[in-house]
């Protein structure tokens, strides 16, 4: 306001200025009606600039993001189901001739169905207590209590088991439940005689698109639990201390024509009433 003053007194000087040497009289120091309009224009304009260039300005606060929408929860089958699990042999002679023992089998398989809060293995971690006896022995002790654990802690819905196989013509044979607050299936067994390992699969997910899957079939690898570090079928006993992470097993043993080669076949069949 100060600035349109001082501009408006100036302009009046200027202007008198101008008459007296043109010989006009001057005009009064009162302003007239058009010249206080003028003025009260001018002190308008300037107190909007100040208001909009002053010191203590804010600039208007940007109107709120609008948060995204919550994604969807995925769908779920409306109740339970239940699975008949097999397993299958690819570990034969003819497959894998480097040093075949004579007395191949599989321990029988142990598994559960779970949330995603429990798993029986995983690559990269150290296996427990259960998995490292299973690996090593074949023994589903105390892999069992293991999974009890979880099903009391609400993470594991029903453990599964089977007897072994030795003859590849066969098949190991279980049956499993899942539900929708637990989906996943993990299924282990031990491939003997070797140091630690064994073959299986983990968080196999049986939903898909809001169903159970009909079926669901996954070509097993060979693992290496970490427990022991043996490198050959019938290596004397070398625990490892501390156990070592879980791993692929990239022996020679499972390697053919350059390749790690699947060790088994998991098949699920969903039941049917």
């Amino acid at each position: 306001m100060t600035w349109a003053l001082y501009e408006d007194s100036r302009i009046r000087r200027a202007i008198t200025k101008e008459q007296a040497a043109a010989g006009t009289p001057a005009e009064p120091t009162t302003p007239s009606r058009s010249n206080a309009m003028r003025v009260f224009c001018r002190l308008a304009i300037a107190a909007l600039v100040a208001t909009g260039c002053g010191k203590g300005s804010r600039s208007a606060p940007p109107s709120a993001a609008h948060a995204p929408p919550a994604a969807a929860k995925p769908a779920l089958p409306a109740g339970p189901a239940e699975y008949t699990v097999i397993i299958k042999s690819t570990w034969t002679k003819a497959n894998f001739p480097l040093d075949y023992p004579s007395d191949a089998h599989f321990s029988g398989m142990i598994g559960a169905s779970h949330n995603a809060r429990y798993t029986i293995f995983a690559v990269g971690r150290r296996p427990t207590k259960g998995l490292e006896r299973l690996s090593e022995e074949g023994k589903h002790s105390p892999l069992n209590d293991e999974i009890k654990q979880a099903i009391d802690q609400g993470n594991a819905l029903e453990l599964f088991e089977s007897g072994g196989l030795k003859n590849w013509k066969d098949s190991m044979v279980a049956t499993v439940h899942v539900d929708p607050a637990h989906p996943l299936v993990d299924v282990v067994n031990m491939v003997a005689p070797s140091p630690d390992w064994f073959t299986g699969a983990t968080d196999v997910n049986l939903i898909e698109n809001g169903a159970w899957v009909a079926r669901r079939r996954i070509v097993l690898p060979a693992y290496d639990s970490g427990g022991d570090d043996g490198t050959t079928y019938k290596a004397a006993d070398k625990d490892a201390n501390p156990k070592k992470p879980t791993t692929r097993n990239t022996n020679k043993h499972f390697v053919v024509h350059g390749a790690v080669q699947p060790v088994a076949v998991l098949t699920f069949v969903r039941k049917t009433t």
